[in-house]
């Protein structure tokens, strides 16, 4: 039988895809948060696509707001995108 591939809903766009294909942001225990490139470590996860637009749509949509269940400042998704950008050099 093949193994089964866990899928992530991004909450930006809202396509389901694998784990692999998506990026990982994450809330730590002490409230911070930020990109988890490794998908290990502690803390609530949301996923979203490796495309900048997602970020921006979640942003809108409050994706994250939901996904943490608080108010996100808008200079943590400044940092976001500046990970992001990061991370696609």
């Amino acid at each position: 039988m093949a193994k089964k591939i866990p899928l992530r809903q991004c909450i930006g766009c809202g396509e389901q895809k694998s784990k692999k294909e998506m990026m990982r942001v994450l809330k730590t225990p002490e409230n911070e948060i930020i990109l988890d490139l490794t998908g290990k470590k502690n803390g609530r996860g949301a996923y979203l696509c490796k495309e900048k637009e997602c970020l921006l749509k979640a942003q809108k949509s409050k994706g994250l707001e939901r996904s943490f269940k608080m108010s996100i400042p808008g200079e943590i998704y400044e940092n976001l995108k500046k990970e992001f950008d990061a991370f696609h050099e």
